[in-house]
């Protein structure tokens, strides 16, 4: 969101899903799409099939390379230098969309300036890369067009996710890869309404529909929509709550459908934090690890359970409906809100239905402004959607940004690695990804009977020529540690993984990966750096 909104104006994917088998060059960098993405991934497949290129950027030999043209095998925490490279390749072949960056870019020459750094022999040393792939990687990119970018959170999750994004855009942006059909610059949501949950202001300096709290007309505009009153001030992010609490700074806490016990970086942190709170809620649709600490429990309707809208990754609302009645006492979120604020003498928490909270929604939300049940009755769409009769909007950026000059703006990065590197203390670097069979940290997959046979334990991956080094075999119980953490997990042998990096999931409670990661912050979005940290494997002596 911040790298996006900053160079692009806005920080959602800016093409839709269908529109991916059209391409015929997709980058996928920093996405394991088959694991995390499936259905998606059937789009970047087929895609492949219709003879387009697919260039797999990623530290592992993930499912993925099956299809791919070219595969990048770029050392954890190196995405800058290699995206950077690329474009010096580009622009140096004069392979640039120069009109393109005329008419539609600007700050071009003090971004050029800065790919000086980038020289290619520099960059291969850095990112392990040979140079010619790196090259040959650039040309494809650049001549065969349209070209699509997907990436995750490999791209984000580090102490410079910010960068890693913003050199994303630069790449489409020196190419013309914007504005176009099959082509774009596409973040690949993690659950179904994750998008929605930020469409909705479930961000410290934005109001819904991305409104920044810092602007006095946007303060006076939901202070007279909702009749309270409202700072100018940003909120907290993410991590940073949980800091805040720790420190003591923050009494109390109301958690909904989160389970940081386990899906934190440097869990043992968060936990530590939670229990210095006065007061602990979780709202949730099960008894996770993180609802055991709570105070109070509020039972949480399912999805299944409940009517309402999702706004997915491609930016579409649509409707969901009930399939069956609230099981026992819980209810869905917004009547447990509601109930709350009441309860607390607020004002403006009168709904009867999801359908007039929609309403209120559009009305003070311009990119929803024409979004209502009637018109997503049958089929979603897709924001911005300003009026009942505009038809929403497939594409972003056709015409212009949504930057004050409604131009994009280049970005000159330098490159700064991996908070955490590798040492004789903790020799190799561990990277964090999914299963096919479960979701974040399993507390609903893992319910699931079938998926639990097919998943059921967790596995450190590791490569064959560090396991002998070890002294460590396939299937073998083995201690695991970082600065912050240590964990147990069973070994398994592997060459997806090259010599020096290990790889998890976070799905298994019984062996939780996030008390190892490190919680360094990018300066900008504050996202913890998850996907790289150092450590240490050892066998487990009697």
């Amino acid at each position: 969101m911040a790298g996006l909104a900053t160079a692009l104006g806005s920080g959602a994917m800016t093409n839709s899903i269908h529109e991916i088998s059209g391409a015929k060059t997709i980058l996928a960098i920093g996405t394991n799409t088959t694991q995390a993405h499936p259905v998606l991934a059937l789009q970047v497949k087929k895609a492949a099939r219709n003879g387009a290129n697919l260039i797999v950027a990623n530290p592992k030999e993930i499912d993925l390379c099956r299809h791919a043209t070219i595969h990048i095998q770029q050392r954890p925490g190196t995405d800058v230098p290699l995206l950077m490279g690329m474009i010096r390749t580009i622009i140096d072949e004069g392979l640039a969309d120069q009109n393109f960056i005329k008419e539609r870019c600007e700050d071009f020459d003090q971004f050029k300036a800065s790919l000086q750094d980038f020289d290619l022999d520099h960059v291969s040393e850095i990112t392990t890369v040979p140079k010619e792939l790196i090259v040959e990687a650039a040309r494809l990119y650049a001549t065969s067009g349209p070209a699509a970018i997907l990436y995750c959170m490999g791209i984000t999750q580090h102490c410079h996710g910010t960068d890693n994004v913003w050199a994303i855009s630069n790449l489409a942006l020196i190419t013309g890869n914007l504005g176009k059909p099959s082509a774009g610059v596409n973040p690949l949501r993690g659950q179904n309404n994750v998008q929605g949950s930020c469409d909705m202001g479930a961000l410290p300096d934005v109001y819904p529909g991305y409104q920044k709290v810092h602007l006095p007309e946007n303060q006076q505009k939901f202070e007279k929509a909702w009749g309270a009153k409202l700072s100018t001030e940003p909120g907290l992010t993410h991590s940073e709550i949980f800091d805040d609490a720790y420190h003591g700074k923050i009494k109390s806490l109301y958690l909904i459908g989160e389970n940081p016990v386990l899906s934190e970086a440097n869990a043992n942190h968060a936990i530590e934090a939670m229990e210095k709170l006065e007061f602990l809620v979780v709202q949730d649709i099960f008894l996770t690890e993180t609802a055991a600490m709570a105070d109070v429990v509020l039972p949480a309707a399912s999805f299944a359970e409940k009517n309402g809208t999702f706004s997915n990754t491609e930016r579409r609302i649509q409707r969901i409906r009930q399939a069956i009645a609230p099981v026992g006492e819980t209810k869905p979120d917004w009547q447990i809100v509601c109930a709350i604020a009441k309860k607390m003498g607020a004002s403006g928490f009168e709904f009867s239905s999801p359908e007039e909270i929609m309403q209120e929604i559009a009305s003070v939300t311009p990119s929803y402004g024409g979004i209502s049940y009637d018109r997503i009755e049958s089929v979603g769409i897709q924001w911005p959607c300003p009026n009942q009769d505009h038809p929403g909007t497939p594409i972003l950026h056709t015409e212009k940004f949504g930057t004050p000059s409604g131009k994009a703006k280049l970005i000159p990065l330098s490159f700064r690695d991996a908070a955490e590197l590798p040492d004789d203390d903790y020799p190799l670097m561990l990277t964090t990804d999914r299963s096919l069979f479960h979701y974040h940290t399993g507390s609903m997959t893992r319910r699931v009977d079938g998926l639990e046979q097919l998943d059921s334990e967790e596995l450190l991956k590791i490569n064959p020529q560090d396991a002998r080094e070890l002294g460590l075999e396939d299937q073998e119980m083995v201690k695991i540690s970082s600065r912050r953490g240590e964990t147990t997990v069973k070994t398994k042998l592997t060459g997806i993984c090259p010599p020096g990096l290990v790889s998890m999931t976070f799905h298994f409670a019984e062996s939780p990966t996030n008390v190892l990661t490190n919680a360094a912050l990018d300066p900008v979005a504050k996202i913890p750096e998850t996907k790289v940290c150092a450590v240490r494997v050892e066998k487990i002596v009697a």
